[in-house]
């Protein structure tokens, strides 16, 4: 007998090219079955979920999520298994001197699987800007946090913004690889630097730093630092990213996306592999919303939904080395599941330069389904709920 048994939803496991009108049976939090015409009798709890899309459940690759520690983070739960979302990472919200907390008081008391990434300033996103001075950077804790926490801690966090740049030059990124390396686990960096101070050739000497497995964020941002040069030309360095196995992140955030931008990277050959929120109290209120909303744009922006649901689920599950067990229906996986409804309408969403862009499509949560365990949407982050702002 299943637990849990979801009927009649369209599935889409990019992970296995899988797609069909298909039942996903669950037992003891575990995928237990996907196939056609499941018999209802054979579950103890039945959903029907005819017209929606099921998904493995969504990975979002770059939150804040610190609720209480780190200034703006948000609650797990208001940006996971609420928001259709089934695992966040915390991209270095927290630092050596202040991880313990991650630990202690966020995880015991969320239902979202939060990954978090620890950041190379010690005292991680606790004030703006993070790293003021050398003392900023303590390597030697760094590396000891990341021993004491192998396998709870996937990655370092480095972000090349002022004035960390203008206190350690180039030094503070090759500390943070210096900490990946030696932890055994990915680099994630930041680029674009919201301040517009420092040079933004900078991103040429970053880029040769980074190896296989190792994570760019803010793809698309329209900030000094990105991947385009002044002349709106891709970088040498960037277009030999995917080749040397280095993942691409877009990370919406407050301050770093930029649409064209984005069109001007696509059209010269560079694909992100995982979108995100990177998400915060201000940025769910007034620009990010929600991953939900960030695939919307993602096929506004000519995306398929296969694509987006890929750059959601199985892709982030590879980034940060989870892939056999997150970001697939197969079976045996940890039974981690969205259901999401596809609407068609007229909806305008802006980036954070407030460009605004006209989209046909917008994808909402019904439903997230977390180690077998199933959840309800909260109302949204609009005060009209989880759809953009409607036009005409």
């Amino acid at each position: 007998m299943y637990d849990l048994l979801l009927k009649g939803g369209s599935v889409i496991d990019p992970a296995q090219d899988l797609r069909g009108v298909l039942d996903v049976a669950v037992q003891d939090g575990k995928i237990a079955q996907v196939a056609a015409n499941i018999p209802a009798s054979e579950a103890r709890r039945v959903v029907h979920v005819p017209g929606k899309t099921v998904t493995p459940g969504l990975i979002d690759l770059h939150t804040h999520v610190f609720d209480g520690v780190a200034a703006n983070g948000v609650h797990p739960d208001i940006a996971g298994v609420h928001a259709g979302v089934t695992t966040v990472v915390d991209a270095g919200s927290s630092g050596c001197a202040t991880f313990s907390a991650f630990p202690r008081h966020i995880l015991p008391k969320c239902e979202t699987e939060v990954i978090p990434l620890l950041h190379i300033c010690q005292t991680g996103l606790a004030t703006n800007p993070d790293i003021i001075a050398e003392s900023s950077i303590d390597l030697e804790s760094t590396l000891r946090v990341a021993r004491e926490h192998r396998g709870l801690i996937k990655g370092i966090k480095a972000r090349m913004v002022s004035p960390a740049l203008e206190i350690f030059g180039m030094e503070m990124p090759r500390l943070a690889k210096r900490a990946a390396r030696e932890s055994g686990v990915p680099l994630m960096v930041h680029i674009g630097d919201t301040t517009k101070r420092y040079d933004p050739n900078v991103i040429r000497e970053l880029l040769p730093l980074l190896e296989p497995g190792d994570i760019v964020t803010h793809l698309f941002t329209a900030n000094p630092g990105g991947v385009l040069d002044t002349n709106e030309k891709l970088v040498p360095e960037a277009k030999e990213l995917t080749a040397r196995g280095v993942w691409l992140d877009t990370a919406h955030g407050r301050m770093n996306f930029g649409f064209n931008v984005g069109r001007r990277v696509l059209d010269q050959g560079l694909t992100p592999h995982c979108i995100s929120t990177d998400l915060t109290v201000p940025g769910r209120a007034n620009t990010v919303h929600s991953m939900v909303e960030i695939m919307a744009r993602f096929l506004g922006m000519g995306f398929t939904l296969e694509q987006v649901i890929a750059m959601s689920t199985v892709n982030p599950a590879r980034a940060i080395g989870e892939a056999s067990r997150l970001g697939s229906l197969a079976v045996g996986r940890q039974a981690d599941i969205s259901v999401l409804e596809v609407r068609d309408g007229r909806w305008v969403v802006y980036d954070t330069l407030r460009d605004s862009m006209k989209i046909d499509k917008t994808v909402v949560p019904v439903l997230t389904v977390k180690r077998g365990q199933v959840f309800e949407p909260e109302w949204g982050p609009h005060p009209w709920g989880w759809e953009p702002e409607r036009v005409g």
